[in-house]
């Protein structure tokens, strides 16, 4: 369960003995949207991409995209002396630019003795922490993203306590200047988290997460390979109402953990230069926030959500210049129906504000409907 992970499947081959069974699964889905007042330069609802100058070709588009149709296989093995072995791949259809449909790895693991070996989706995201979104990213401060692992995880005090701890393979983003250069990471990102649940069938949870990276650059003035020490925190949580509300809730402080907040992905700010001295790196400062409550109007049929979402990049030393990046909202309000057990249907409003160091903001909104089918 939790953030865009798959429905049962409705195709199960299995042995007499039930020691090994294949699941083979996935669905097709079609997001047409349209941007209005302002519209993103991405085909997901990304707060850092808003353009900062509005001309006659970003105030509108519309968009049809069929690439987030997703494939799976999952295979269970009941082996008499190590116990239960889960595989598990699934692929999209978002491998090159936008529109190409080229087929895109998604997960790719091996579960055994609490041990995941992999790829999987990284061991800071809290997956029941957010709710569901037409957007394909979901809210800037959530961190939903891929990685590389090996991971351990248990269960303990009758399930209602799980800790993970988890090496993970480092994707450093830099600005380096003249006086850097970048060269290959030599040390995993270590995250760990601890979680307790609560409620019928444990549907309520707090966690506490942690990441910690030491992230290698190359100095050119003194010909000598330095590191940038990043950390980031986090609480995230689901809270169960009643049967007919939930919360959603995530918050994240760190230095240098593009990586780990949605919104900065892929940004050039883990470390940058400092402008009183170039010859010195510091990492950057940056947190997030999101909440978003849900209602229930028909549980399991019917549903409508809302929340807000903010991320912050907080300059240090002077270096971010006026032009940059400096705060992005992500606001939204969505409408689900369960069809039939495997046709869901959507409609969603989504309002996005990026900010720049020098306070000048640009706005965009998006109108989206979604039809989904389960196979």
């Amino acid at each position: 369960k939790g953030f865009q992970q798959a429905h049962n499947p409705q195709f199960i081959f299995t042995t007499k003995d039930n020691s090994f069974s294949l699941a083979i699964g996935g669905f097709v889905n079609l997001r047409t949207s349209y941007d209005f007042m302002g519209a993103v330069n991405n085909i997901d609802f990304v707060t850092y991409d808003i353009p900062m100058s509005s001309t006659y070709a970003n105030r509108q588009r519309v968009m049809m995209d069929a690439s987030t149709s997703r494939l799976f296989l999952k295979a269970i093995i009941n082996n008499p002396r190590i116990g239960r072995i889960t595989v598990f791949t699934d692929m999209d259809f978002r491998g090159g630019a936008e529109f190409s449909y080229l087929p895109r790895l998604r997960s790719a693991y091996v579960q055994l003795c609490g041990l995941t070996i992999g790829r999987d989706v990284t061991t800071f995201c809290d997956l029941a922490a957010s709710p569901t979104t037409i957007d394909f990213q979901g809210p800037n401060a959530y961190n939903f993203n891929f990685n590389e692992m090996i991971r351990y995880e248990l269960d303990f005090a009758r399930n209602h306590m799980t800790f993970g701890v988890a090496a993970e393979f480092p994707k450093v983003n830099g600005t380096y200047g003249e006086y850097f250069s970048p060269i290959a990471q030599r040390v995993p990102d270590g995250i760990a988290y601890l979680q307790y649940a609560w409620g019928e069938n444990r549907a309520s949870h707090l966690r506490a997460s942690g990441v910690v990276r030491d992230m290698y650059l190359h100095n050119n003035g003194t010909g000598n390979n330095t590191t940038q020490f990043g950390w980031g925190v986090q609480l995230s949580g689901h809270i169960t109402i009643t049967r007919w509300a939930e919360i959603f809730m995530n918050g994240v402080y760190g230095k240098g953990i593009t990586p780990y907040i949605q919104d900065l992905t892929g940004s050039p700010y883990d470390f940058a230069y400092n402008p009183e001295n170039p010859m010195r790196m510091q990492t950057m400062p940056m947190w997030g926030w999101q909440i978003a409550g849900q209602v229930n109007i028909i549980p399991g049929r019917l549903w409508a959500a809302a929340g807000y979402s903010e991320v912050r990049l907080n300059e240090r030393n002077g270096y971010l210049s006026d032009d940059e990046y400096r705060r992005g909202q992500y606001m939204f309000c969505n409408a689900f129906c369960n069809i039939t057990s495997n046709f869901t249907v959507a409609l969603e409003y989504l309002h996005g504000t990026r900010e720049n160091m020098n306070e000048s903001q640009r706005t965009a909104n998006r109108l989206s409907i979604m039809a989904q089918y389960n196979f």
